[in-house]
């Protein structure tokens, strides 16, 4: 999970801070820039991939009567405008080419975009890093509180809702019987990223779970030979 989350964490940061240096740039534009109108005289087909956008081309006259062509940032498909249509625009009065039409996509889309996207790698990488820590914490907790029980394996399972680069952990399976209730207990034990088959010897596995409430629980996997990185 950390080898993940770090990566993830980092490209989250890593966007959040061009987010804020994209939008600290579009606001010291917009204070120094003025306003005119310009007209789309082209657009530009750019393709990555499998995706293909238009980036309009706008032409307009400073307020020194010099004639200032510019292509936008900013590209989508369908086209927002078409040729020969008239657009209200921004431009810096020292350099004219510093132009952009008046949109909100226009002005806001990158660091809107890398807002969204720096948010969700940030949010993932924090979850891949704190989870497997609070679960640290949780299964310390019950080896030195929680009451060791004996159950019985039942089977080893492999986990189609986890996939690292394509493999799904395997997890083992017991049960137990609580004697005060009579109730089945199925308990399911942590990822493992290999397959612990030909470890299982039959005997009890202890399980650690808290006192009035076998729901918190841990599956005690000492037994195991650890993984080696």
């Amino acid at each position: 999970m950390k080898a993940i989350g770090y990566p993830f964490l980092l490209t989250g940061i890593g966007m959040l801070a061009a987010t804020f240096f994209t939008y600290t740039n579009t606001n010291t534009f917009l204070k120094d820039a003025i306003k005119t109108e310009g007209t789309v005289i082209e657009l530009i087909r750019s393709q990555s991939d499998d995706s293909v956008t238009y980036q309009p081309v706008v032409v307009f006259v400073s307020q020194e009567g010099e004639e200032i062509e510019f292509t936008s940032l900013s590209g989508s498909n369908p086209p927002s405008y078409s040729k020969g249509q008239a657009v209200e625009i921004f431009y810096l009065p020292d350099n004219p080419q510093k132009a952009e039409i008046n949109g909100f996509f226009s002005l806001w889309g990158l660091p809107t975009i890398l807002g969204a996207l720096g948010s969700i790698f940030s949010t993932v990488g924090t979850g891949l890093l704190v989870v497997p820590m609070v679960k640290e914490r949780e299964e310390k907790y019950l080896r030195q509180q929680g009451t060791p029980i004996e159950t019985k394996f039942k089977n080893i399972d492999v986990d189609t809702t986890v996939s690292v680069n394509g493999n799904h952990p395997f997890r083992i399976m017991t049960q137990w019987q609580n004697p005060s209730t009579t109730e089945i207990h199925v308990f399911k034990s942590s990822c493992l990223w290999y397959d612990p088959s030909e470890f299982m010897t039959g005997d009890p596995i202890t399980v650690f779970i808290e006192r009035e409430n076998p729901k918190k629980y841990f599956v005690d996997l000492s037994f195991l030979p650890k993984l080696a990185e």
